[in-house]
């Protein structure tokens, strides 16, 4: 008997725990598509998101060059833009504090 009670006891708690989903609670927000609504408005024209359009002045050789540089392992470094360099930094471990 006491078996059953706690069985109905576990079962009432976690029909409570829907309350807590928030894509279940009143009030909260709900995915519904507006990101592609957003996108939507903002293109030009529809059938961009489709199929792409290449730009009036541009032959892709600046690409096709970057692709072979990729290819051949003889890749440019990037401009240096003046900002901080990242440095790794060792994480965890006791190395060199002795």
């Amino acid at each position: 008997m006491l078996r059953l009670q706690l069985l109905c006891l576990a079962a009432l708690a976690l029909v409570g725990c829907d309350a807590l989903d928030p894509y279940r609670r009143e009030g909260t927000w709900r995915p519904n598509g507006a990101n592609e609504a957003n996108l939507r408005v903002m293109v030009a024209s529809p059938a961009d998101l489709v199929q792409g359009v290449g730009s009036v002045g541009g032959s892709g050789q600046q690409a096709a060059a970057a692709l072979d540089r990729y290819r051949n392992d003889k890749l440019r470094p990037l401009p240096d833009s003046g900002v901080a360099k990242i440095v790794p930094v060792a994480i965890g471990g006791s190395q060199g504090s002795q």
